[in-house]
């Protein structure tokens, strides 16, 4: 009797594999490391406690993904870790700087430049595994997830559908619920869809996720938001990926003022002055990916960033001077020569 043998497509590209085949066997032939990836068949997740029982057969359409940089704990000083922490749906954070992975060099680079950031969050894009080349190194490689969080987001997705989707693999590759959403509205600003973003962020707090969510400037659709159930929102400052700072000021302080959750400036921030100034507004922390990544010297400019987020927040906490339209003197006048 001759070798049955199926073909299935894995990732858009067709392999044949001899039958009977299971998920676990399918992952063993590809050399893939089950705890590193998550899999889905016909569009349905394969949770990994099925791996064993799960057949594969002729025809089957399958996504194996798993999470790349994009979108070592490195401490604080232990005064601001104490006094001054940064939570987030019930955890508490030391850093209130969060950096994206994506755009450096390499691996190498993205690890130095986190542990000059001193972030304890990192955003981490969900995209397929080059099943051609297995071995290629990961992100959790570098990055470990036990003693950093991982915050799987949704950069790239245009539809509320995809959104769901990719947080739903997400949550199966490494088991975490607290997630980025953001759903674009187009690629050229890459401004959020607000329609598709309320819905999907409906869907995903019904599932249990706790969204953290990017959004528009825009007070009214920050407060549904709020109200919804997200434990995080996030305006942007201005443009992804732009580096233009914070171009509303006024819409990001009337976010923090009527926000029971914590406010995170998110896209937009080019240097260090941005940071301080998006702090200074109130905000509790801050994303950025660009501004470091693409800097000359990126883990210099992680380091900046780590300690202009510490400063506005200092900064804010003081309270500024008020602004005055003449001179007011800082040396007394009484008792001049």
């Amino acid at each position: 009797m001759g070798v049955c043998v199926i073909t299935v497509s894995i990732n858009g590209e067709n392999r044949s594999f001899d039958a009977p085949l299971t998920a676990r066997g399918l992952l063993d032939a590809l050399s893939l490391d089950p705890r590193k990836v998550a899999l889905e068949r016909n569009r349905e997740i394969v949770p990994k406690s099925m791996f064993d029982d799960t057949q594969v057969v002729d025809g089957d359409q399958l996504e194996i993904v798993h999470f790349v940089g994009g979108g070592q704990q490195s401490a604080v000083s232990e005064g601001y870790r104490v006094t001054d922490p940064l939570q987030i749906a019930g955890k508490t954070y030391g850093s209130r700087l969060i950096v994206g992975t994506g755009k450096y060099r390499d691996f190498e680079q993205t690890a130095e430049a986190v542990a000059a950031s001193g972030a304890e969050i990192v955003t981490v894009a969900v995209r397929r595994v080059n099943v051609s080349d297995p071995g290629q190194p990961m992100l959790t490689d570098y990055l470990d997830p036990k003693s950093i969080t991982y915050l799987p987001n949704t950069a790239g997705c245009f539809t509320a559908d995809d959104a769901l989707r990719t947080l739903r693999l997400a949550r199966e590759a490494g088991g975490w619920d607290l997630v980025k959403l953001e759903v674009l509205g187009d690629k050229a600003t890459l401004y959020p869809d607000m329609r598709e973003t309320l819905k999907a962020a409906e869907v995903l707090i019904s599932e249990g996720f706790k969204v953290m969510v990017y959004t528009s400037d825009d007070p009214l659709f920050a407060r549904e938001l709020n109200d919804m159930g997200c434990v995080a929102i996030m305006p942007l400052g201005a443009p992804i990926g732009s580096g233009l700072g914070i171009q509303n000021p006024v819409n990001i302080r009337l976010i923090v003022e009527q926000s029971t959750v914590p406010v995170l400036v998110d896209a937009g921030v080019g240097t260090a002055s941005d940071a301080a100034i998006a702090m200074e507004l109130g905000c509790d922390g801050v994303l950025m990916n660009t501004a470091i990544a693409e800097a000359k010297d990126p883990v210099r400019m992680a380091r900046a960033m780590k300690h202009a987020v510490e400063a506005g927040r200092h900064a804010y906490l003081a309270g500024r001077m008020p602004k005055k339209r003449y001179a007011d003197p800082s040396s007394p006048l009484a008792g001049l020569i």
